[in-house]
């Protein structure tokens, strides 16, 4: 039996997925698509169901690839739960009644149920079950209320018939039901309500931005570093060094297969940042320096995106981001990027126009470092001052800024306008948390382990090939010319490519001064995205239009990184 879970965005499907379905679930891409989907499986008497998490949608009438994957799966479900939020009852029940047109079976979760007494909201469940003629269930997400009845009323789910009608018509019996079910009291604003509406305002919504923002980076910053201090690095430096010594050790400390697995002894000890063995930077770059950043970061945007602030960030956003030629929720993605620039570049498919996707791709390719890098940057130049961390990131966020300038005028077509629902706050539901924390790591490391371990397979290569010496001695014009920095840069460049973390560990035993760390790790985040971001990049927007970003990475790395040269 297969069950989709289906429902307006923002109305609590994840946290009821996450009850019915426990951690036995999958991530993974509807077929022909870049649209992700979260499967799992219900013990359903004997047997067992397989449960969707359908992407969010308001209608069946589409507008946008995630609705229309919503739309195409209604044809390979055999019911669907259609998760209603109850505080927001007309809105919702338009999708129920397109839904109970398309003549499938049907049981409702009116979700949220315990808001519905906070709002001064009564509903008369049994009278909308008879209006609706399909099985109606109250539920709570976050603590598991109602879920145990959900599921055993599944059976009850059932298609009626029901002809189709106009959008007028159908708004009409919206009301009419609405009329019949609803009714509200009095009652007085609550505390988290009020800072609803400050985070809402113009002026004091910016003040609580910054303070969120900041508040958000000081805890991935704390919580990063004391992950790789107290945990990473002291798993590497007691366990793992002692082992690679004693294979070092076996391999004659030195030789073809030696370099490729330890890499290279510096004083007769192992660098994690510049022996580049397969099993010494491969292994620590993603899994000591890079991925205690990222469970912070993804720790942090999860419980954002669960207490319900992000929209409001949109909004308040909104007039800056048009004149980027963007909309306020292109700052989702944009924030996304902050964490890895695969994802942010898939969360470009929130934008409606091609246009719109084409100016944030490239806005986050060039300005937005993935915290991978963010990570190095911090780690090697902020052992000058914070100052020249300070002029790496303003750098990039004047890039950013004037960039979108450019691109706004030059590039055709349409940026709609912002329409986005706010959803009331609401306190994380932990468990949630927690388990799209593990997806995003588990992804993370999936993808970044394979490609780091052959960055560094290939840079071990082509070094011993001399292959770098050669490409350094083509590019030096440039790189000494241009950009004031050794020619030996360049093969940091190249891997930049690969990896960028990696790229900018390789700048470490260059000895480069604080002015030619700034210029390189500008250069190295605005030049090129990793190469899994080319790839997401290609397959969202066509080779045609990657290669049109492309261009503008280059160009615009190269006058970043000469104005640099002769301002510093």
């Amino acid at each position: 039996m297969r069950i989709l879970l289906m429902g307006n965005p923002n109305v609590g499907k994840s946290a009821l997925f996450s009850r019915m379905t426990g951690t036995r679930i999958i991530a993974s891409n509807y077929p022909g698509t870049t649209v992700e989907l979260t499967k799992g499986y219900l013990q359903l008497g004997e047997g067992q169901a397989e449960i969707i998490d359908v992407p969010g949608t308001y209608t069946l009438e589409a507008t946008s690839k995630a609705e229309e994957v919503a739309v195409e799966m209604l044809k390979d479900g055999d019911v669907v739960i259609d998760v209603v939020d109850a505080t927001n009852l007309e809105r919702n029940l338009n999708l129920t009644l397109q839904l109970l047109e398309r003549g499938v079976p049907v049981i409702v979760a009116l979700n949220m149920w315990d808001d519905t007494h906070h709002r001064g909201i009564n509903l008369d469940v049994a009278k909308l079950e008879e209006l609706l003629g399909i099985p109606v269930v109250p539920t709570v997400g976050v603590t598991g209320q109602g879920v145990r009845e959900l599921v055993s009323r599944l059976p009850e789910a059932r298609a009626i018939e029901s002809a189709h009608s106009s959008s007028d018509e159908r708004w009409a019996r919206i009301g009419n039901i609405v009329s019949q079910v609803q009714s509200l009291s009095h009652r007085h604003h609550t505390w988290y309500e009020s800072l609803e509406d400050a985070s809402n305002h113009p002026v004091g919504g910016i003040f609580i931005a910054l303070l969120v923002l900041f508040a958000t980076f000081w805890f991935i910053r704390f919580l990063g570093e004391g992950l790789i201090g107290y945990v990473t690095d002291p798993a590497f430096e007691w366990l793992w060094t002692p082992l690679l010594m004693k294979m070092s050790l076996a391999l004659g400390s030195g030789g073809f297969w030696h370099d490729i697995l330890i890499g290279r002894l510096i004083n007769g000890e192992i660098d994690y940042f510049q022996s580049f063995g397969l099993l010494s930077t491969g292994l620590y770059i993603p899994l000591a320096a890079v991925l205690p950043y990222i469970v912070s970061f993804y720790l942090a945007l999860g419980i954002l995106e669960d207490v319900g602030y992000l929209p409001r960030l949109a909004v308040l956003m909104d007039s800056a981001m048009h004149r980027l030629g963007l909309h306020g929720y292109a700052i989702i993605p944009t924030i996304l990027g902050l964490g890895c620039n695969v994802p942010a570049v898939m969360a470009t498919r929130i934008l409606e126009s091609r246009r719109q996707r084409f100016i944030a791709v490239t806005l986050i390719s060039i300005g937005v470092p993935c915290a991978a890098l963010q990570a190095m940057i911090i780690g090697l130049v902020g052992q000058h001052g914070v100052q020249y961390v300070a002029m790496v990131y303003g750098s990039l966020f004047v890039s950013w800024v004037v960039i979108g300038l450019i691109l706004n005028r030059i590039v055709r077509g349409f940026s709609p306008e912002l329409l986005v629902e706010i959803p009331p706050y609401r306190l994380p539901p932990w468990r949630v948390v927690g388990e799209k924390l593990w997806l995003r790591i588990h992804g993370f490391i999936r993808e970044a382990l394979p490609i780091v371990l052959g960055a560094v397979l290939v840079v071990n290569v082509l070094y011993n090939l001399g292959v770098f010496d050669v490409i350094a001695n083509i590019a030096a014009p440039v790189i000494s010319g241009l950009l004031g920095l050794p020619k030996e840069t360049i093969v940091a460049l190249v891997v930049g490519f690969l990896r960028k973390d990696v790229a900018v560990g390789m700048l470490a035993p260059l000895a480069l001064t604080a002015k030619q760390l700034v210029i390189s790790s500008t250069v190295l985040a605005m030049f090129f995205p990793c190469v899994a971001t080319f790839v997401v990049i290609a397959r969202e927007l066509g080779a045609r239009y990657m290669l049109k970003a492309t261009g503008i990475m280059i160009v615009a790395a190269l006058i970043v990184g000469s104005l640099q040269n002769l301002i510093l």
